[in-house]
């Protein structure tokens, strides 16, 4: 059974084009994935737990939509996997990375475990992921929340 994915992608240290290129190069090259649209890369302020960080390197952002036949626990482990080969370490929550990938949504399905939440919790929070996920799919929502064009709103 083939599921629709989004995936929030993000990096402030090294190449960040290069980085977020070769993810999402890595994702489609999965066989049990296949990336059906990506964003305009988008360059953002690094955010902290308490807030802006203007004077942190900034951060690229995107989100891709995927279709998949893993499961949401799957899928996120390969997102886990491809942080890895960039050198992704769990050390510092809201820290400086090469790479994030967050599975923000799964099929619309409100999932959580000891390993995963989805939607992401904060998806709604952050302008770096509404405003691209709505670049590619104007039509979005967010389980529990509603329509991503009315979350960006209240934002803004």
């Amino acid at each position: 059974m083939s599921a629709r994915a989004v995936v929030a992608l993000g990096g402030n240290v090294g190449d960040r084009v290069a980085t977020l290129d070769d993810a999402v190069r890595r994702l489609g090259a999965h066989d049990a994935i296949s990336v059906v649209a990506v964003s305009t890369y988008v360059d953002t302020v690094a955010v902290r737990v308490d807030g802006p960080d203007t004077n942190a390197p900034r951060y690229l952002n995107a989100v891709a939509i995927v279709q998949t036949e893993l499961n949401a626990e799957a899928l996120h482990e390969v997102l886990q996997e491809i942080e890895s080969v960039w050198g992704r370490e769990r050390r510092e929550r809201w820290g400086d990375r090469t790479l994030d990938l967050d599975l923000i949504d799964f099929d619309g399905q409100q999932i959580s475990t000891e390993a995963l939440t989805v939607p992401h919790p904060r998806a709604h929070e952050r302008l770096f992921v509404l405003d691209p996920w709505l670049e590619i799919d104007p039509q979005a929502s967010i389980p529990g929340i509603g329509s991503v064009a009315l979350a960006r709103k209240v934002l803004t």
